[in-house]
């Protein structure tokens, strides 16, 4: 249940509003780092930016408002606690309750200097668990919600470095089945511009009636594009300047291996899940919306094809080829005596089915 925090509250959590306590700052908001007095509870306070409070603009601090209130608390969703109004003398305010988090933007993750780089198989776990929170938006009710700014500053780690996804400020709520008519032009998103981060922005979202699920499905491909390369969305330095057209033509090419994050070596037993994350990114990517995967599709691929083979140990393999070995040895002393084709060829199946079966045998266990 959202909570009504008193200003004063807020005041003494931030030493008012200290700048020793600003953590995050954009173009909609800062977020200030607050400990409650009353519980020594950590929370996040996000008000608004300076030059919105100079035109005394709360319209994005509402709608996030609005849109997480609205919703039930979900592990991949930062968790929203409660609000706070402050009318003072020649302003009014709205400040924004939420769960702190400790460790940082998956931006800084990917791009910070001198900073420990996630492995392949961590990356394959933020991009699933980022699909899953755009997932939970999607198929929020009783319509979909379109987040508008899927990216990597808007991804943040809870203690146990497990992702959230943030900042809801430019989030809609689709009307009248909109994400299925590209063309329609209904009153309730008419006046609202299309906004987002350039570099993950959709080049389709062109206006208010291309409004679509399709568009955070866009961006999420330039996302995993950066969880895989760490290389920025838009990077000037760089020929070109954009990631989807440096890391699509690499792919036309057969190169997808070079995408890959040249601080980090990619293992043999990677290059599947790797290929298949491109591959996945590279559909969210096309320039035809139809094109595109559902992030339904997106999750459930992912799940099947990424995430499972992942959670098996390299230790297991190499357990089971071990133990594949002294089989071998056993059927081939076996073969020696009656070494017909047909018994050949049963030893060889007996020997894949035991290998499998160990695999699977040590992955239940787990």
């Amino acid at each position: 249940m959202m909570k009504e925090f008193e200003y004063k509250e807020l005041e003494k959590a931030t030493e008012n509003f200290s700048q020793s306590r600003l953590i995050g700052k954009g173009s909609h908001g800062c977020v200030y780092k607050g400990m409650l007095e009353e519980d020594g509870k950590i929370i996040a306070i996000k008000k608004q930016s300076l030059g919105l409070q100079k035109i005394e603009d709360n319209s994005k601090l509402e709608n996030e408002v609005s849109v997480l209130s609205s919703l039930p608390e979900n592990s991949f969703i930062v968790n929203f606690l409660g609000t706070s109004r402050h009318d003072g003398s020649s302003k009014n305010e709205t400040f924004l309750i939420m769960e702190y988090l400790p460790n940082g933007t998956l931006y800084q993750m990917l791009h910070a200097q001198n900073n420990i780089l996630p492995n392949w198989p961590k990356r394959a776990q933020i991009a699933i668990q980022v699909a899953k929170a755009i997932q939970f938006l999607h198929q929020a009710k009783p319509s979909s919600i379109v987040h508008r700014d899927i990216k990597s500053a808007n991804i943040l780690f809870d203690s146990n470095w497990n992702p959230k996804l943030a900042d809801l400020g430019l989030a809609l709520r689709m009307k009248n089945d909109c994400e299925n008519h590209d063309d329609d032009d209904s009153p309730s998103h008419r006046s609202i511009r299309p906004a987002g981060t350039i570099g993950y922005l959709d080049p389709a979202y062109t206006k208010p009636s291309k409004l679509s699920t399709k568009n955070d499905v866009f961006s999420f491909g330039v996302l995993l594009l950066e969880i895989m390369s760490s290389r920025k969305a838009i990077d000037v330095s760089k020929s070109p300047v954009s990631i989807v057209d440096w890391a699509t033509k690499l792919i036309e090419e057969g190169r997808a291996l070079e995408i890959c994050d040249k601080r980090m070596h990619v293992p043999w037993y990677m290059e599947a899940t790797i290929k298949n994350m491109l591959s996945i990114a590279t559909r969210c990517v096309s320039p035809k919306k139809i094109s595109r995967p559902s992030i339904e599709e997106v999750v459930m691929e992912m799940e099947n094809v990424i995430i499972e083979p992942i959670r098996f140990p390299l230790w297991n393999i190499l357990r089971g080829l071990t133990l594949l070995r002294r089989k071998r040895k056993r059927c081939r002393n076996h073969c020696s005596i009656i070494t017909t084709n047909s018994v050949t060829k049963t030893c060889a199946q007996h020997e894949r089915k035991l290998l499998l079966r160990e695999i699977l045998a040590d992955k239940v266990t787990e």
